[in-house]
């Protein structure tokens, strides 16, 4: 892992059904964020937020793809600024706002890494397309652009497509996944550990498997962490909590286990709603859980 990072903060709550996500990198920040990292031996630079559209200055104009315009526009620049720090051999570290900001920081990544991995902490696959998705909102849908499904002006950002390939995958924390979904992960024969494997196997043999899984395929790996990943009693600031989740000392467990293997080239934490959360509880955990990927110790 390098050992300088760029923050890049992404305040869109564009692609969620409810509001408040947008403050969740300054939530982040304010739990002390880049003082942890610096503590574990990190050059940390903070290039602040990028410009986001709020919702009350515009209008849905599909209702399958909300905000389809405006969640484009926010990706195209997430996805330059993301591949502009990778060229400068550094790790960017993405603080969300919604889970579709995963579009352009994995745009970006590819732009560099026609072979990297992905594990993706998520009680939600994120696999759906417009013809499946219950709701519209484009958080749901970031694995499956990224794969080459969905709308054109989202899988195309950075005029290409796919941006990962499905053998390079892992979900973990899965418990809530739509019809399509389901559906989409067999097809394409994605690794997914849900709930029930966590609960039987134990989240470190979990974490043996996808870690040893991705070293054999894939040329470093990118960390997506959706807070709702956690059970909401650890996290209760997200907007779509759902119970029987990862606990707090398994999600530290998975990212002391990935610091240790040391293959992460890139990183992003979402999904922060301060508005729903509790003295923010859910921002801290999220900072714990980034230090431990960073390698912070206890001795």
């Amino acid at each position: 892992m390098r050992k300088d990072i760029t923050i890049i903060g992404v305040p869109l709550d564009l692609g969620a059904g409810r509001r408040g996500v947008d403050m969740g990198p300054s939530a982040i920040r304010y739990a002390n964020m880049k003082e942890r990292l610096e503590k574990s031996g990190y050059n940390v630079i903070d290039i602040g937020n990028l410009n986001v559209p709020t919702p009350e200055t515009y209008r849905i104009e599909n209702e399958k793809l909300k905000y389809l315009r405006e969640v484009k526009m926010v990706n195209d620049e997430l996805a330059r600024k993301v591949s502009k720090v990778m060229k400068e051999e550094r790790f960017p570290l993405v603080l969300g706002g919604d889970h579709s900001i995963a579009i352009g920081t994995l745009a970006g990544i590819a732009d560099l890494k026609n072979n990297f991995g992905v594990i993706w902490f998520d009680a939600h696959g994120d696999l759906n397309t417009p013809d499946t998705s219950p709701s519209g909102n484009i958080h749901g849908m970031p694995m499956a652009v990224s794969l080459g499904y969905g709308h054109p002006d989202l899988v195309n950002i950075m005029s290409f497509s796919p941006k990962i390939k499905p053998e390079n995958i892992v979900i973990i924390g899965a418990r809530d996944l739509d019809k399509g979904e389901r559906e989409f992960i067999r097809d394409r024969g994605i690794k997914v550990y849900t709930m029930h494997e966590i609960d039987r196997l134990g989240m470190a043999r979990v974490m043996e498997e996808a870690i040893s899984f991705l070293k054999m395929n894939a040329d470093g790996v990118h960390l997506s962490l959706d807070l709702d990943a956690l059970d909401p009693n650890d996290a209760p600031g997200v907007g779509t909590p759902v119970a029987g989740g990862i606990s707090y000392r398994e999600g530290h467990l998975a990212m002391e286990m990935l610091a240790e293997a040391d293959i992460l080239i890139s990183a992003e934490f979402v999904e922060v709603n301060p508005i729903l959360d509790q003295r923010n509880k859910t921002a801290e955990v999220a900072v714990g859980l980034m230090a431990s990927a960073f390698g912070e110790k206890l001795l």
